[in-house]
């Protein structure tokens, strides 16, 4: 199969937006000379702005039918849906694009002309990224699924300042989120330890939080960004730090792929289906018995967050700066 202007439809969440960027790498790989664009929504729009695997960036900002009227005018050979939805197949089917590649699920096969089935438990890697990868192979766009041991944002890295990123929020849920008051001391150690500034980052939902950390910091220098910018400022404000203290979040995944030293912490989530790729990055987590549970909110004590302390972050963030 051949084609020279093709349609990738983005993931709707950062992090999963970052854990594509293997996938259209490799469909950039298989067609050099293509036009590819990129239907995104603004929230992960500026993530791929940057990147060379893409063209243009096509923001999906109208309603389905408008976006579908866009789209048909723009003449695509082939449309690959890296998004699960209905809607993605919808769009491409009412814009007319001749090869619609897609996993077959959400009751969308029949709008495919090329329905792939989907991975089961235990046929590829667990981590996300494979996911979208092993698309391209069941499809045919490529013999192999890549090892990708880690992914890397095409943004140069600024030289590290003393500055100590966290982020304390997670847009799926409490049952993600480390304790507010341990972020704030894991920061306030670090920060003392490398000379160190302290930047906030969060959503604006989650300014109040942030708000409630930088109180607890009296005595450091302390700028809460939260709610203040754009994707794009997010991530050359991240670039610039030389450490990344996150919950599993879309932060994470952005630190970590600019190659910031990351520390993680995880509890409810699964760290080796959705955690950071690179030796930069580091996991800390506390096994507990109904852990990963993926749920939003924890039903009982949230004991995999409450029994990560302050002094194992802090310990865990040191050896990676060392390294």
């Amino acid at each position: 199969m051949e084609f020279s202007n093709i349609l990738i439809r983005a993931t709707n969440w950062v992090g999963d937006a970052v854990m594509c960027l293997p996938a259209m790498r490799a469909i950039r790989g298989r067609f050099p000379q293509a036009h590819i664009a990129i239907l995104a929504k603004p929230a992960v729009a500026d993530l791929y702005a940057r990147e060379s695997c893409a063209n243009e960036v096509i923001r999906y900002t109208a309603k389905p039918r408008l976006v579908a009227r866009e789209v048909r005018s723009r003449n695509f050979d082939c449309a690959i849906l890296l998004q699960n939805a209905f809607e993605a197949a919808w769009i491409v089917w009412l814009a007319r694009i001749p090869n619609r590649i897609g996993y077959d699920r959400d009751a969308r096969g029949l709008l495919l002309t090329q329905p792939v089935p989907v991975p089961k438990r235990g046929e590829i890697p667990r981590h996300q990224r494979f996911y979208y990868l092993e698309l391209l192979r069941r499809a045919k766009l490529i013999d192999r699924v890549p090892e990708s041991p880690m992914i890397r944002l095409e943004h140069p890295k600024a030289a590290a300042d003393r500055i100590i990123g966290v982020s304390p929020g997670a847009a799926y849920g409490n049952a993600k989120r480390w304790l507010p008051e341990r972020f704030a001391e894991a920061a306030r150690k670090l920060a003392t330890a490398r000379g160190a500034s302290i930047a906030l980052f969060g959503s604006a939902a989650e300014r109040s939080v942030c708000e409630r950390i930088a109180g607890l910091l009296n005595g450091h220098t302390v700028v809460n960004h939260a709610g203040q910018t754009t994707l794009a400022q997010f991530i050359d404000l991240a670039a610039a730090c030389e450490l990344f203290l996150t919950n599993d979040s879309g932060a994470m995944h952005i630190a970590s792929a600019l190659g910031v030293p990351t520390i993680a912490i995880f509890g409810a989530t699964d760290d080796v289906a959705t955690g950071p790729t690179g030796p930069n990055a580091r996991v800390v987590r506390e096994p507990v018995e109904c852990s990963p549970c993926l749920l939003r909110e924890c039903p009982i004590d949230h004991r995999c967050m409450t029994r990560v302390s302050p002094d194992r972050v802090v310990e865990e963030a040191l050896a990676v700066l060392v390294d």
